[in-house]
């Protein structure tokens, strides 16, 4: 198996973390197998950068030095803002002609800048994505998955998303194995299918401020299998349902609908992943009554039936790396 090269650009104000989650991947790659990847990092003059939070990186080199790699990593953090223009020269230079081109975060920005994004379907950190969208109207900008792939481009969202896409690009090279093994080694799971919302449910919906719409927030997600319908929580709410309806819309963002499914399935989805009940038994657990409504309502939301999410994400037993 051909080494793979990975070369990280750095840059003043860059995410610390952008940089290293990714490279802890890689590297726990190498570890398990040998010979599969060169791990460099580069700035423009070679010289040390300063992260955005206060840390000092020494790169191995001036990205004016380097070969063309395989995967071309550029990360994000306060600098993607106003990069140095020679950042963005080299990278529209240079960047075409890696196998594969990968950014974290806000590197996004600094890809679109050098005008690698065009036509592409692309995501970044949440907060960033309407500003891409609006700066950059030739750029298909997706909010809510944490990674993408479009051709050789990969993107992902904010900061630990790069370690999603790191580990999804390791098992695309080695396999599930070894990302499986690296991913344990990390603490981290390897169960985030790139198209999973980049916020859970009681992320993604705010904190409603009154209290019977929080207790009633809380309450949906302690008892995913009952009666969630509109009127059930109205009741509980202590409002009509037209009311509590428009209540729950206003101050969480979401409609009760929405809410509940997105609780439901990630109920689902952690069932399918930690244990070891039947597709039938997990339906009526969270709340979907049948398999066959569980498996529209994972198509709808990820693309692929229950039973194919267990095969591709269930975190089996692996041995640590050494």
């Amino acid at each position: 198996m051909a080494q793979r090269t990975l070369l990280v650009v750095l840059f003043d104000d860059v995410q610390s973390l952008d940089v290293t989650g990714p490279v802890e991947v890689f590297a726990g790659a190498e570890a398990c197998s040998p010979g599969t990847y060169r791990i460099r990092t580069a700035s423009l003059d070679g010289a040390p950068v300063r992260t955005s939070s206060g840390l000092t990186v020494v790169p191995d080199a001036a990205l004016t030095g380097e070969p063309v790699p395989h995967t071309l990593l550029v990360p994000g953090g306060a600098g993607s803002r106003s990069p140095d223009p020679r950042l963005i020269d080299w990278l529209r230079v240079h960047g075409p002609r890696a196998e594969r081109l990968v950014s974290v975060c806000t590197g996004a920005i600094l890809l679109a800048r050098a005008g690698l994004l065009d036509g592409r379907r692309v995501t970044t950190h949440w907060a960033y994505c309407e500003k891409l969208a609006r700066d950059h109207p030739a750029v298909e900008v997706d909010a809510d998955p944490i990674y993408v792939r479009d051709g050789h481009v990969a993107t992902s969202a904010g900061v630990t998303a790069g370690i999603d896409l790191a580990l999804a690009l390791v098992e695309e090279d080695l396999g599930r194995d070894i990302a499986l093994t690296v991913a344990r080694y990390l603490v981290v799971f390897l169960r985030r299918p790139g198209n999973q919302a980049q916020f859970s449910a009681q992320l993604a919906a705010q904190t409603a401020r009154r209290e019977p719409l929080r207790e009633v927030q809380q309450w949906i997600t302690e008892h995913v299998a009952d009666d969630l319908s509109v009127e059930t929580l109205a009741t509980r709410a202590r409002l009509s349902p037209r009311h509590f309806a428009r209540a729950f819309q206003t101050e969480t963002g979401m409609s009760p609908g929405r809410y509940v499914d997105r609780v439901r399935l990630e109920h689902a989805r952690r069932l399918l992943e930690d244990t070891l009940d039947g597709i039938e038994e997990i339906s009526r657990a969270s709340g979907y009554g049948t398999p066959e409504a569980m498996r529209r309502a994972f198509m709808r939301s990820l693309g692929t039936s229950p039973a194919e999410y267990r095969r591709r994400f269930r975190l089996a037993p692996v041995a640590p790396v050494n």
